[in-house]
Parts: C-alpha cells; structure tokens; sequence
C-alpha cells in the first residue's frame, strides 16, 4: 500500500484527489486546518501549510499531491517540513502563460504576466521554480479550467441554476469565445500515468484536445437538464464578468505531450451530466455569485 500525502483534502479538486486514491487502496494522508469535512477514509494532519511544525516528519510519502500551493513560500514550507518522500506532483494553472504570447501555449512557452490573472498567475510561476529548484525530477501541470464533482467555482452550476429557473440566458456577444477544460477525473488518471510511465518530461499542460464556444457549454449545461437555451445576447461594452462566469479572454494549450500518454479523456456531456448530479444534492457547497442580479439590475 502506498502512503500518499494530499495538500488540501476539504473542496474541489484536492477532495477529489484524496477519494480517488482511497478508492485506489493507497493510504491517504490529507494535510489542511480542519476548517471543511475531511474526506472518508483518510488519514487527518491538521496544519496550516504555513506553520506545518514537525507534524510530517515520522512519515515517508511515496507520492506528494501538491493541490493547494498557491505561492513559492508555500512550496518551501511543504519541502521544509517533509522528510521523507519520493515523487512529487504540484498542480499549477495554465495562468504562468502571458495573455500576449502565441497561441497554443505549449510547454516551452517563456512564462509571464497575464493582465487576466494577475498575481495569481505570477504567484504559481514562482511556486514552479521554487519547486524545481529544489527537486529537479518533481512533475508539475497546468491546467485549464477544471470542471467536475465538487466543483465550487460558480461556473456550470450558474448555468444550471439559470436553466433550473427556466431563465433566458445572456450570452456575451455571439457567444463563439471557446473555453477548455479538463475533467478532475481525467486530471488524476493523468497523475497515474505520470507514476506509471515516469517520462523524461516533467511539464506538462493537461486538458481536452478540444475547446468549446461559450454557446455550446451553456447548451450542454441546459441540456443536462433536458432543457432548450434561449439566448439574449450582450453587447461587449458590458464588462463581461458582471454577468458571466468567465473573463472575455479565450486561449488554448497544446496538451499534445499529455495525449502520447493519456490519449483519451472523459465526454463532455458526461462530465457535465456528474457535475449536475452533485450539484443537485450540494447547491450550498458552491460559492455562488451575484450574476442574476446583475442581470436583472442592468440588462
């Protein structure tokens, strides 16, 4: 059985990870300050990762699932912390890639500001190079936009919310801006094969091969619910954001390396189709904005 530490464990995609190993038979570890419901079947480490103390030091990791390092001093404070382990996974964001770079990003692409992310993409550059500065064979992925079970990021679920209230469905422009995504399913069957194949590469962007208009997701999340969109559309003088899920930025990764390993990743309607299961017995789990209200005040 292998022992494996999860950073985060209690939302999203961190949850995820952590039950999807359970379901594996590894031994689990979760290390958060207790503040949501640990996940079954895990070991607790309550810490903050910002003051972890010695509370990791009397256990070998055999993999480390780093979810929730958002800076580099988050990463130093991980590394000062464990003693022993072998393999290392840090989950960063495609947000490393500047918003005036050519598109499709690929791994080699030079990192950067993205007025789009902000510090927030700057932040996870500087948690990669901390990271391989000090462990050279760590992997690290970059994800788009995850999508999935657990997922408390008000994105599909507004849009299920407007179809649930039968509400027409204000689309930005002609609603061609394409998002891509990646199931945290297919995010952690990646991970395997990374332990599995051990490649030389150790970048790699993960997601769909495939992008998808604005248009046709919000069709798919009001199809999940046998339902018809009816679509107004909005002017792009509106600023997008007030309204919407998404910022009027649309880019693409080139997830080629990823497909020499995982060639396959999950339907799309299926993945939507999870999302609304859970979400229908969770609506109070996602942290809901105030679009509708926007909506109704301006538009």
């Amino acid at each position: 059985m292998k022992n494996v530490l999860v950073t985060g464990g209690t939302v999203f995609v961190s949850r995820y990870v952590a039950e999807y190993y359970v379901r594996k038979g590894f031994h689990v570890f979760v290390l958060n300050r207790g503040t949501g419901k640990q996940p079954e079947g895990v070991t607790w480490i309550c810490a903050d990762r910002g003051n972890i103390g010695d509370k990791l030091r009397e256990y070998h990791f055999d993999v480390i699932f780093d979810i929730t390092a958002y800076t580099k001093d988050d990463v130093n404070n991980l590394l000062d912390a464990v003693e022993m382990y072998d393999d290392y996974i840090l989950i960063s964001s495609s947000a490393v890639y500047p918003d005036n770079e050519k598109q499709p990003f690929c791994e080699e692409t030079p990192l950067g500001a993205n007025k789009f992310w902000g510090k927030y993409g700057t932040d996870k550059i500087e948690a990669e190079n901390a990271l391989l500065q000090r462990n050279p064979d760590a992997y690290i992925l970059r994800p788009p936009y995850l999508y999935g079970k657990y997922n408390n990021v008000y994105r599909e679920a507004f849009v299920f919310d407007c179809a649930l209230s039968d509400r027409k469905f204000y689309l930005p422009q002609d609603g061609s801006m394409k998002l891509q995504f990646f199931h945290v399913d297919d995010l952690c069957r990646f991970m395997d094969a990374i332990l599995d194949k051990r490649p030389d590469r150790h970048i790699f962007n993960v997601g769909n091969e495939e992008s998808i208009s604005i248009k046709d997701w919000v069709k798919n999340c009001y199809g999940a619910l046998g339902k018809d969109a009816d679509f107004i559309n909005v002017d792009r003088s509106v600023e997008q954001r007030n309204y919407f899920s998404f910022y009027n930025y649309e880019y693409c990764l080139d997830v080629g390396e990823q497909t020499k390993l995982m060639p396959k990743t999950k339907n799309f309607d299926e993945g939507i189709k999870e999302a609304l299961e859970w979400y229908m017995e969770n609506q109070a789990d996602v942290r809901k904005k105030p679009f509708m209200e926007y909506i109704e005040k301006h538009l």
